[in-house]
């Protein structure tokens, strides 16, 4: 993020520029999907900034909370992966750092010598539990928003998200 608020929207100037050339319905489409994109560098940055106190990133933590509400506390490098939809380099990364601080292991599978797995710590618990905190404290960033409109946001994201092949449509996180 840059120091200072610049004196005009970029985002809107682009989509004046964007209209003149391709009409309407493409601004509109093309300032949702640059807003979307600067959005979540705003919250990434926020983010971030709130776990770094703990020794963590966002995606450090989503992989800590992964393994945290995991029923054994541990899971398979390529369950993770699929469940926090990243690549399989990208598991090893994030487990490599939570190793490195002490907040979760990796062991073999007991059954399956092609498996490892990522197993939280007790420290790696404490740790998610406190970071967990702070985001909560900070509403994940998602000042100025209200509830309803956090409500609304998701119903609206989830059907992109479903086209796109990211979940099924209607599906909810119990299923």
């Amino acid at each position: 993020m840059s120091d200072a608020p610049l004196s005009f929207d970029p985002i809107a100037e682009a989509g004046r520029q964007w209209e003149a050339r391709w009409g309407a319905a493409a601004a509109a489409q093309m300032t949702a999907a640059t807003s979307i994109m600067r959005v979540q560098q705003i919250l990434l940055a926020r983010l971030n900034a709130a776990l770094e106190p703990f020794g963590l990133t966002f995606p450090r933590y989503e992989a800590l909370m992964l393994l945290h509400f995991s029923r054994r506390g541990a899971l398979p490098l390529g369950k993770m992966g699929a469940r926090l939809q990243v690549h399989r380099t990208s598991v090893t990364n994030l487990v490599d750092g939570l190793e490195r601080a002490g907040l979760a292991v990796r062991s073999p599978h007991p059954t399956d010598r092609r498996t490892t797995l990522a197993t939280i710590t007790e420290r790696g618990r404490e740790v998610a539990a406190a970071a967990t905190e702070a985001l909560n404290a900070l509403r994940f960033g998602m000042d100025p928003l209200d509830d309803a409109e956090l409500g609304t946001l998701v119903a609206m994201l989830e059907r992109v998200r479903a086209s796109g092949g990211d979940v099924a449509p209607g599906r909810d996180a119990a299923r």
